[in-house]
């Protein structure tokens, strides 16, 4: 399995968070067009529609950011050798549907960020 384009190299420098955008709840009914994206179809002012998805594109980004450190700070969590329940990098990679190789480099990761040296594994 590949590793996630954004993922593939986790962060070197300390993070830079953003306030994201709001994300309106999108009803049941909406959804389920595909056509239908947080109304951005609707929108005809192309540079209100240029702003709001500039909006939205920044917010996902930054919540995959945010959930890729939750993600790195849980592996390293599992992987402590302190716990006798620890996870293997191997097993680590299974349960995540990582490559072995990854799965180390999220638990150095996530040990850097919960040592507080943020982005430097």
């Amino acid at each position: 399995m590949t590793e996630p384009q954004s993922a593939q190299n986790p962060r070197k420098s300390a993070p830079q968070y953003r306030r994201p955008a709001s994300l309106a709840f999108e009803p049941a009914a909406a959804v389920a067009d595909p056509e239908h994206f947080f109304d951005l179809e609707s929108m005809e002012d192309p540079a209100r529609m240029l702003a709001r998805a500039t909006e939205l594109a920044l917010a996902f980004r930054a919540a995959a950011e945010r959930a890729t450190e939750f993600q790195a700070i849980a592996a390293a969590q599992l992987a402590d050798p302190r716990r006798f329940d620890r996870l293997t990098y191997a097993r680590l990679a299974e349960q995540a549907g990582w490559t072995e190789d990854y799965a180390k480099r999220m638990v150095e990761y996530g040990e850097g960020l919960i040592a507080g040296r943020g982005g430097t594994p």
